[in-house]
This record gives C-alpha cells, sequence and structure tokens, in this order.
C-alpha cells in the first residue's frame, strides 16, 4: 500500500486542519505537486472514503487523468484490460476467434469479427486522425491531457501492483496503454449504437463474383449467388426492431424536479440509469477536483477520463439512452463493369479497401478486406432480420457521423463546470459530443432541463421524402432508419450553421424542454417529456410522436406528474421513488387476470406443451399480489412469469379492451380483455416454469430473484421491462437455479442529488454492482449487499464531509522513473 505523505496525513487528521480545510487540502495538494517526483512525473492525491469511492484532486488535468487511471486500474484492471484488448483487435489471438466478446465496446457476435473491425480502425489511423482535429470538432487539449494522464495512472498501477483478481492474474493480456489506446476505447462508446452495431455485417460485406476490373484485387472469396432483394415490409419490422430503445440491453429513468415542486425551491434531479451488471459498460464512482478549475463528483463508463453521469456545487444532471437513429444508410447503384465501384451523378467512383489481418490463437492469420465508401463502409446487414445483399447493381453504405465523433468527454467535462441547467444547454451546444443519449438536469435555482442533443445524421423528413429508395420509404416512418439514393449528389446531407460538424443537425433542432415542473424520460421519445407540455415539430429520426408508450414510460408519468402536483419534496422523495417498485402492468391486468384465472373450467388450462395443467391455486395468488416487485412482494414472480408469456404471444389489439389514444397517452391502453387468446395457456406455463424452479406460487420474490455474491445470497427487488418497473431488473430464467440467479442489467449508478442552504448538494448514490469486479476486493459487494437492502450511500463532497470519514484513507501515486 501507498504511504501516507505526513502533510496529507496532517491535513486529513489534525482539528486545527479540520477547521480550515477548504484552504488546507488545495494547498497540500499544491505542496505535493512542488516536492513530487523529479524529472516531471505524474501524481495525484487520492481520499478513499466509504465504499472505496475516490475523492482525487490534482494540480491540473493529466495529474487529474493519472489519478483516475490509477484507481480505476485498481478496482477493475481485469475489466480494463480486456477492453484494451478489444480495441487493439487481438481477442482472436487471445481467447480465440469463435468466442463472443462480451458486447460492452460493440455488437459483434465473434470475436474475429471484432478484431477485424477495430483492427481496420487502428490501422487506418482512424482515431489518430481524430485526436488531431483541433476542438471544437476534435477534442480540447484538455481532454488530450487527461488522456495522456490516465494512460501514464494505469500503467503505473499495473508497474507498482501485483494483480489479486483472478479474471486476469498473471495473464498475458495485461499490459500498457498509450493514450491513443484511451482513445480507441473512447471511440468504440461513440459508435456503439452505429458502426458497433453493424461490425458484423461490415466485416462480412464482400463483392460478388464478376468479370471487371475490379474483381481481380479482391484478397477475398466473393459471394457465389446473387442474394435476394430485401423485402421492404419486413425491413422495416426488422429495423423497428433493431432500433427499439426497449430492447437494448442499456436504458434509464431520468426526471428532473422544478423548485416550484419542492420543499425549498431548489431543483431535484434522481437518476436510475439501466446497463449491465459485468463488462465494460460498467460505471465507476468518484470525485474529480482540480482546485478553482473542476469539482465534480458521480459516474464514470470504464476507461473513460471524465465523470459522464453526476453533479457539482450547482447543478446534476444524468443521460436516458435516446430514440434518436444515429446511422443512415445509402442505397449505392454500382458500376456494371465493377462491383467496387459506384456512382454518383453518373460518375463512377472506387471503393477503398481495407485489408485486415487478425492472428488468430492455435491457427493461422485471417485475413479480410473491408469495403469503403464516401459514405461509410458497405455492410451486408443490420442484424439477421434486416439483410442488404451487395449484388451485381446494389450495395448499401452505411453512415455513423459519430465515427467522426470523439467530443463525447468533452461534453462530459463541460457539463461538471456547469453552473446551471442554462450552463449544461451551453455545454452540449458547444461541444455536441453526446452519441446516443439524452440529458436531464436539475440546478439549485430549481431549473429543469430535458434535451436529446444527441449526435445525429442530418435527415430531414423532406430529405426522406425526396430521396428515400422503395426500401427506405418502408424503414424510415418505421424507424427513423432513412435509405438514401446514393447516385444522386443532391441527396447529400448537408450542414446546419450550428452543427459542430459537417453532415449533423445542429444543437438548435434538438428536442428540448426548459424549466417544466418535471422533465422525464425512460427511454421513450421526446413527446412525453412532460405530458401537460408535449414536445412536438421535429424530424422523425429524432423520434416518434402520438404513439403508444411503454409501460415504463407511462408509469414513470404518473409517478413523477404525482410527486410534482405533491409539491414539498425532497431528497428523500426520490429515494423513496427509486424503491417503490411499483409494477404498473400488475396495477392495469392483475385483477382482470385474476378473473380470467377464476372463469376457467374446472380451473385448469392448456399449457403450450398441450399439457391440462391446474392453474386454480394461481389465481388467488394474482388477487392478493400488492402490485409491487419488493423483494418480498408474494406473486409478483407469478405475475411477471404469465405476463412474459401473454405478452410475446398476444397483440395489444387483443389485449386491452381500450384502444390506445393519443389524446390520452399516458392511461392507454388499459382493461385487459379477459376473454384474450393465451390467458389461459400463460397461466398454465407460468405455474408449470414455477414448479420446475422449485417455487411457490407466492414465494417471496427475493426467494427466487437474487445475486450471489462471496457465498452469500442477495435478494434483488425490481422489475423486468414488461412489467414497467422503475427500478428496471433483467435478469435470464434459470429454472434449474431457482429462476433469476443473477443480474444482467438494470439500475446501476443510482444517484438522488438536491441542495438546501449551504454550498454543499445533498446527494445519496448507488452504485449496484460495487465499485469493484474484484472477488477479493473489500469493495466487490458492499453496495451490493447495500441495494438488496434498499440502503444509499451519503456522499461526501464538499471537504469537511471528506475528511471527517471514519474510513477515510489517502494516498499518492505517483510515476517511478
Amino acid at each position: 500500500m501507498l504511504r501516507t505523505r505526513p502533510i496529507l496525513r496532517r491535513v486529513a487528521l489534525t482539528g486545527a486542519a479540520l477547521l480550515a480545510t477548504t484552504a488546507a487540502i488545495p494547498q497540500a495538494a499544491a505542496a505535493a505537486g512542488d516536492t513530487g517526483p523529479s524529472g516531471g512525473g505524474l501524481s495525484a492525491v487520492i481520499r478513499y472514503t466509504e465504499n472505496g469511492i475516490p475523492h482525487i484532486l490534482a494540480r491540473d488535468y493529466a495529474h487529474l487523468g493519472f489519478g483516475t487511471g490509477w484507481a480505476q486500474a485498481a478496482d477493475q484492471v481485469c475489466v480494463l484490460a480486456d477492453g484494451f484488448v478489444t480495441v487493439a483487435g487481438e481477442r482472436s489471438r487471445w481467447f480465440g476467434p469463435e468466442a463472443a466478446p462480451d458486447g460492452s465496446l460493440s455488437s459483434a457476435t465473434r470475436n474475429l469479427t471484432s478484431d477485424l473491425y477495430f483492427k481496420g480502425v487502428r490501422e487506418s489511423g482512424t482515431v489518430e486522425k481524430l485526436l488531431a482535429t483541433p476542438a471544437p470538432a476534435g477534442p480540447s487539449k484538455d481532454l488530450r491531457e487527461l488522456m495522456r494522464g490516465w494512460a501514464a495512472g494505469y500503467n503505473a498501477w499495473l508497474a507498482q501492483n501485483k494483480i489479486t483478481d483472478p479474471a486476469c492474474k498473471g495473464a498475458g493480456w495485461v499490459r500498457p496503454v498509450t493514450a491513443t489506446d484511451v482513445a480507441a476505447r473512447g471511440f468504440a462508446v461513440s459508435v456503439l449504437g452505429g458502426q458497433g452495431r453493424g461490425i458484423d455485417g461490415i466485416t462480412a460485406a464482400q463483392p460478388p463474383a464478376s468479370g471487371g476490373a475490379g474483381a481481380g484485387a479482391r484478397t477475398t472469396a466473393p459471394q457465389e449467388t446473387a442474394p435476394q432483394e430485401t423485402d421492404p415490409a419486413a425491413a422495416a419490422e426488422a429495423a423497428r426492431e433493431f432500433f427499439d430503445t426497449t430492447r437494448y440491453d442499456m436504458g434509464s429513468n431520468a426526471v428532473a424536479f422544478a423548485g416550484s415542486t419542492t420543499a425549498n425551491g431548489s431543483g431535484l434531479l434522481l437518476g436510475n440509469p439501466h446497463y449491465p451488471w459485468q463488462g465494460g459498460r460498467r460505471f465507476w464512482q468518484s470525485q474529480q477536483t482540480i482546485p478553482g478549475k473542476l469539482n465534480v463528483s458521480g459516474g464514470s463508463l470504464l476507461g473513460t477520463t471524465v465523470v459522464n453521469i453526476g453533479f457539482n456545487e450547482k447543478v446534476a444532471w444524468s443521460h436516458t439512452v435516446a430514440t434518436g437513429t444515429p446511422v443512415s444508410l445509402h442505397q449505392l447503384t454500382l458500376d456494371p463493369a465493377d462491383p467496387t465501384a459506384y456512382l454518383v451523378d453518373g460518375v463512377p467512383e472506387r471503393m477503398t479497401g481495407r485489408t485486415v489481418t487478425v492472428p488468430v490463437a492455435g491457427g493461422d492469420p485471417v485475413t479480410r478486406t473491408q469495403w469503403w465508401t464516401r459514405y461509410g463502409p458497405v455492410v451486408s446487414n443490420l442484424g439477421p432480420g434486416l439483410p442488404l445483399p451487395w449484388t451485381t447493381g446494389t450495395a448499401y453504405a452505411l453512415n455513423d457521423p459519430n465515427a467522426a465523433n470523439l467530443r463525447g468527454s468533452d461534453t462530459a467535462l463541460a457539463m461538471g463546470k456547469a453552473r446551471s441547467v442554462g450552463g449544461i444547454q451551453d455545454a452540449l451546444r458547444r461541444t455536441q459530443g453526446l452519441p446516443w443519449v439524452n440529458t436531464v438536469a436539475a440546478d439549485s435555482a430549481g431549473g429543469t432541463l430535458f434535451t436529446q442533443s444527441q449526435v445525429l445524421p442530418r435527415i430531414t423528413d423532406e430529405l426522406a421524402a425526396r430521396c428515400s429508395t422503395p426500401l427506405g420509404r418502408a424503414t424510415y416512418p418505421a424507424s427513423g432508419l432513412a435509405v438514401l439514393d446514393g447516385s444522386r449528389g443532391d441527396c447529400a446531407l448537408g450542414s446546419d450553421p450550428d452543427a459542430v460538424q459537417p453532415g449533423v443537425f445542429g444543437p438548435a433542432k434538438a428536442p428540448t424542454l426548459r424549466d417544466a415542473p418535471y422533465a422525464e424520460n425512460s427511454n421513450d421519445s421526446a413527446w412525453l417529456a412532460n405530458a401537460d407540455r408535449p414536445l412536438t415539430g421535429y424530424e422523425r429520426i429524432w423520434g416518434n410522436v402520438a404513439t403508444p408508450r411503454s409501460l415504463r414510460t407511462r408509469g414513470a408519468i404518473e409517478d413523477v406528474a404525482g410527486m410534482a402536483a405533491k409539491g414539498g419534496l425532497t431528497v428523500a422523495d426520490l429515494q423513496k421513488q427509486q424503491f417503490a417498485n411499483r409494477a404498473p402492468a400488475g396495477d392495469l391486468a392483475a385483477a382482470d387476470a385474476a378473473k380470467a384465472c377464476a372463469a376457467l373450467p374446472g380451473g385448469r388450462a392448456t399449457a403450450s406443451d398441450g399439457t391440462a395443467v391446474d392453474v386454480s391455486a394461481a389465481c388467488a395468488v394474482l388477487a392478493g399480489w400488492d402490485r409491487t416487485a419488493d423483494s418480498g412482494s408474494r406473486g409478483a414472480l407469478l405475475f411477471d412469469r404469465f405476463w412474459r408469456r401473454l405478452t410475446a404471444t398476444t397483440p395489444a389489439k387483443d389485449l386491452w379492451l381500450v384502444p390506445f389514444s393519443a389524446a390520452d397517452p399516458v392511461r392507454t391502453p388499459r382493461t385487459l380483455n379477459q376473454a384474450a387468446p393465451g390467458i389461459g395457456r400463460a397461466l398454465a406455463d407460468a405455474v408449470t416454469e414455477l414448479k420446475a424452479a422449485g417455487s411457490a406460487l407466492d414465494a417471496p420474490l427475493g426467494e427466487h430473484q437474487f445475486v450471489v455474491r462471496g457465498g452469500e445470497k442477495l435478494p434483488v427487488g425490481g422489475g423486468t421491462e414488461a412489467l414497467g418497473v422503475w427500478n428496471k431488473i433483467e435478469a435470464p430464467w434459470n429454472a434449474a437455479a431457482g429462476g433469476y440467479p443473477e443480474v444482467l442489467h438494470g439500475s446501476s449508478h443510482v444517484q438522488a442529488v438536491g441542495w438546501n442552504s449551504g454550498h454543499c448538494p445533498v446527494a445519496r448514490t448507488l452504485l449496484t454492482y460495487s465499485q469493484s469486479a474484484n472477488p477479493n476486493s473489500p469493495y466487490y459487494a458492499d453496495q451490493t449487499r447495500m441495494f438488496s437492502q434498499e440502503r444509499w450511500v451519503t456522499s461526501r463532497f464538499c471537504e469537511r464531509d471528506i475528511l471527517t470519514s471514519p474510513k477515510l484513507k489517502v494516498v499518492w501515486p505517483r510515476e517511478r522513473g
């Protein structure tokens, strides 16, 4: 362990220093820097408080990055190292080509396709070119210094510590990194919703057989038969599903309350992002401080150098995954003599072939060629349901403007310095770096903000109407995915004067709501950020309007609108909302489901396999359920399994007696059709499932929805997307293991933030899966246990609070020559 320097020990532990902490700590940090290692080595002061949360103090951005890289490595070295193998394109070398990546940095289904893409990115110099682009289109000097420092801090931790995490202890793939590696990881996060989702299709796209001049230049086998053209109707449904945010392994809720609804006139923010519980898309908590320049606390995605969601003395913000479609397609008309050339206004342009060779464990290297156009890479599909065949006449190119966006961390850095929701808006406008999220914010003056300020291709409805191909005329209304005629120069995307980069919407076009009594989002479009002030008039690519909302959105709006109307809100009310665990689906349907159950002849129903099942006991359980997904709720598990099966097989038109109405979007559709086909079958299947899992029909949810940490079984409350629970928990069903024995994704870095008359924010936080992935760490399961018990961490933001922590530990990591 690093020794605590005497000057810092005195500051931290003596009563005299506690009386003057505001001045003493910056002076101590400056003194530490002044007497630091020779040769200009980087260092930082890290004060650890309860739950292993580091408060990183540094004199400039390079030193702050150093402390952040060091502290992240201490908690998450194996997860971080695995991600660096990904962006280096070396997964096949270390883990084999057919194994699946963890999915945190792309949607590639195999290590080989992941490597082909990321190695191509590295060999093409894409990241280096973005790093060299002057701000604001490229990263700022401060961000480049943060990345440089982060790499140095990560490397210093590796050099000075032994790895105890069994996930990578002694592994050859754990290696030092460069600032470019850190930037490459940021690039992967930026394209996560675009090229990152199309990697399999990008790496699989190959030209058809041809006798033309271009055929002889290929280094990979051509398609031997011409595939069938894509059916527009089927493609529309496939695109809708592909871009449906409720199907992602990321989501979120967030709500901001205005001062008019709170007890003291200051704003309130509750952020509840739903992210994976394992792998490289975990959040990690810290406070970052450069005296006089930056003081921000919150959650960072692993491998990033900044606080992505959090708060400071004056403002708090969170993000939710947005409905904007971050890509577009261009349908290419190919040169009849060469399938690797395409026509623009009748003039042929050659594609650029990127030939990539990937080393493979236990086998010969694999070489493939990817094909790139002025619009982006040629892609053969967007998921298995949306084939985009490369024929002798047509190919499709994927346009992802976030492939030119390395500004996301600059946006986060600027937000961390903001002093109001207006400052948050200005940070978004100046940097325009968010690739796939909305922003919800509140400030100490009582202001609120919702804005969908994300980087989207500049697809106007007019452009889509004028330039869509037949395929695009089907996909654009259904999903916001434009398919434009790439053979026409007049179908170029153009630019907005306030846009940071060409071909994207300017910030002024983003759907935005300021200073509403509440502003809320649960991954539906911007339309109902406030049900009394609906947002309309935006282009289809941003999202839809006047369409059914998810049950999670409907339940959230009911809850927060009721809270706002009640008024007098405090941080404690936000905490209650997080763990209310109300299941809107239960409120809508449980009573009618119980009646339908009681009406079954003889109390029996036929299961999917044709077996007659006695479901009579289920009727009373459904009727008596408290309509929550608390860990102690009896009947929640039965309704959950029943409801999933019913909604998976029964269209909405058959499920509800009162259909959706755009005039009443929060309360419709409603009233379960007790005669709906499938109710009996879903009940029979659910009863059979629970019996196979060894569960009583009225067993408490937590007995069968849990995680095991260090041999301890921790009950987990919360519910699935299908139930509409705010505290979202998604877990795979495993009857042999007793139900839901592990959480895949759901509530992650939760924060409830407000302000009082003092200068310290009032904040309660919870990192549901805890700070470290290392089972040998004391911070591997501590907050998971708190989440199970519905307890919170009291945030220590101000110096006095940090220094009075009973768990205070001060370390001073530094580079060594």
